[in-house]
C-alpha cells in the first residue's frame, strides 16, 4: 500500500473530501484518513445554504444534491413557546443555484467521499489516527484499520486536519479536557417520519436553557436538531427519570414549544436520538498550528445559524485556493511542498481569509445563540420580529446564506475543460500541480 503523498488529510467529513477532491484534480497524491464507517448518522441540522451549491457543481455532485435532497427552503420560522413570525429566506443571486435545501449527512458525506475516491484519493476508512509526529514539510502520522488492526505510518509534506469538533486529534486531546460547567451545551438530533413540518422551512427554536431548528429534508423525513445546556438537560432527566437523554429532550421540547408538539403531533420517530458534545464553538486555529485546519477543526459557530456544513466546504475551498495558487507557485516550486517558508506564507494567507469570511459569522450566532437561550432575550428577539420580519431575512444574509465565494479570486479552482479523448472514455490525467512532489 503506498504510504507516501503530497497531502493528508484527517477526517472524511464535508471539509475533509472537500479538499482532497481539489487538490487531487490538480495532480497532488492524497490520503483521507476517516474511522467512522460511511454512510453515518450525525449531529447535523442537514441544511446547506444555497452559498454552497456552485461548490457542489465544481465538485461534481452538484446534480445528485439536487436529485437527493430535500425541498428548496424559501421561508424562515422564528418559534419562541406559542409564538411563531414568518419571513422570506434571502435568495442568491445565481440562477438555478437560489435556495438552500436538506440533505441527511448520510448521503452527502457518502457522495463527496466516493467522488474523491473516484479522482484517484487514498481513502482510508475505517482507519483511526493513532499518533502524529514530525512537523511541517515532514509529516509522520501513525494510523490503523479499524476492521483488520494493521498499523500504517503514512508520509507527507502536507497535513491537513479536518476532524470533527468532538473527536480531537492525539495532540489535541490535553487540551480538549474541558471542566464540567452547567453552560455547556449538548447536541441532539433525530429523525421523523409524516410530521407536519411545511416544506420549504425552516425552522429556528427559541428554548429556555437552549436553541434548536426543524426542517423536512430528502425522503420526507423531518430533523429535529436541538442544542441544550448542561443543567436543562439535567433538568429535563430529573423530570423523566426512564427515559433516555434524547427522550427526555424530546418531552421538554413537545411540552414547552408548541411549533415543536405541533409538528410531532402525528410524525413518528426514526431510529433513537442521536448526541454529541460539549460543543466548543469559537476560533481554534492558532498561531503556532503547523498543520492547516479546515471545518470544525479551524473553528465552530453555534449551530443556531446552520452554517455548519458551509463553513466546512467553503473553508476547504479557502485553502486549497491558498495551495494551488500558481500566483504563488514560482518561488515555492524549486523547494517543493515541504519548504516551511512557503507553508507559512500559505497559513497566514489562509488564516487572514478564513477570519474574514467566517469570524463575522461565529459572532453573529454567538450573540444570536445566548439571546435565544435567555428568556427575556427571547422575549424582545420576538417583539422586535414580529414588528420586522424582515430582520430574519437581513439576518439570514448576514450569516452566509448567499455569500458564494467561487465568484472571487478562485481561478485555481474551477473545473478545467475536460479533453475530448476523455469523454470518449480514454483515461486523460487533470492538469497538474506546478509543483515539485513529494520525495518522502
Amino acid at each position: 500500500m503506498q504510504t507516501t503523498f503530497d497531502a493528508i488529510i484527517i477526517g472524511a467529513g464535508p471539509a475533509g473530501s472537500t479538499a482532497a477532491l481539489l487538490l487531487a484534480r490538480a495532480g497532488w497524491s492524497v490520503a483521507l484518513i476517516e474511522k467512522q464507517y460511511f454512510p453515518r448518522r450525525k449531529v447535523c441540522g442537514e441544511c446547506l445554504a444555497a452559498s454552497n451549491l456552485s461548490i457542489l457543481d465544481e465538485l461534481g455532485i452538484g446534480e445528485a444534491f439536487r436529485t437527493a435532497a430535500g425541498p428548496q427552503l424559501q421561508q424562515v420560522a422564528f418559534v419562541r413557546s406559542d409564538n411563531q413570525v414568518l419571513a422570506k429566506l434571502p435568495a442568491a443571486r445565481v440562477d438555478g443555484r437560489r435556495w438552500g435545501r436538506a440533505l441527511g449527512r448520510e448521503t452527502l458525506d457518502t457522495l463527496l467521499r466516493d467522488q474523491a475516491d473516484a479522482k484517484g484519493v487514498t481513502v482510508l476508512q475505517p482507519w483511526a489516527v493513532q499518533a502524529v509526529n514530525g512537523g511541517v514539510g515532514d509529516w509522520h502520522i501513525g494510523v490503523r484499520s479499524v476492521e483488520s488492526h494493521t498499523s500504517l505510518t503514512l508520509h507527507a509534506p502536507v497535513a491537513i486536519a479536518a476532524n470533527g469538533s468532538w473527536e480531537a486529534l492525539p495532540s489535541d486531546r490535553p487540551r480538549r479536557q474541558l471542566q464540567r460547567r452547567a453552560a455547556d451545551l449538548f447536541a441532539f438530533k433525530a429523525n421523523f417520519r409524516s410530521a407536519a413540518q411545511p416544506e420549504g422551512l425552516l425552522s429556528v427554536l427559541a428554548l429556555e436553557g437552549g436553541y434548536g431548528g426543524i426542517v423536512l429534508a430528502d425522503g420526507g423525513i423531518t430533523t429535529v436538531a436541538c442544542c441544550v445546556r448542561r443543567d436543562r438537560l439535567e433538568a429535563c432527566r430529573r423530570a423523566e427519570p426512564g427515559l433516555r437523554a434524547g427522550e427526555a429532550v424530546e418531552v421538554w421540547l413537545t411540552q414547552t414549544c408548541l411549533g415543536v408538539r405541533k409538528v410531532l403531533t402525528t410524525a413518528q420517530r426514526e431510529g433513537p436520538w442521536l448526541a454529541a458534545g460539549p460543543l466548543d464553538p469559537g476560533v481554534r486555529m492558532r498561531a503556532n498550528d503547523a498543520m492547516f485546519r479546515i471545518g470544525n477543526a479551524a473553528g465552530e459557530a453555534h449551530p443556531i445559524v446552520g452554517e455548519g456544513m458551509s463553513m466546512a466546504l467553503q473553508s476547504a475551498w479557502l485553502l486549497c485556493a491558498q495551495l494551488l495558487d500558481p500566483a504563488k507557485h514560482k518561488a515555492q516550486s524549486h523547494h517543493g511542498l515541504a519548504s516551511p517558508t512557503w507553508q507559512s506564507e500559505v497559513a497566514v494567507r489562509y488564516a487572514t481569509t478564513w477570519r474574514r469570511e467566517f469570524v463575522p459569522r461565529l459572532r453573529l450566532a454567538a450573540t444570536f445563540a445566548h439571546a435565544a437561550m435567555r428568556p427575556a432575550c427571547s422575549a424582545a428577539l420576538m417583539t422586535v420580529a414580529q414588528m420586522w420580519p424582515g430582520l430574519l431575512t437581513r439576518g439570514a444574509s448576514w450569516a452566509g446564506k448567499t455569500r458564494d465565494i467561487t465568484l472571487r479570486k478562485t481561478k485555481a479552482l474551477q473545473m478545467p475543460a475536460r479533453p475530448k479523448a476523455e469523454e470518449n472514455g480514454a483515461k486523460c490525467a487533470d492538469v497538474g500541480p506546478t509543483h515539485t512532489p513529494s520525495s518522502n
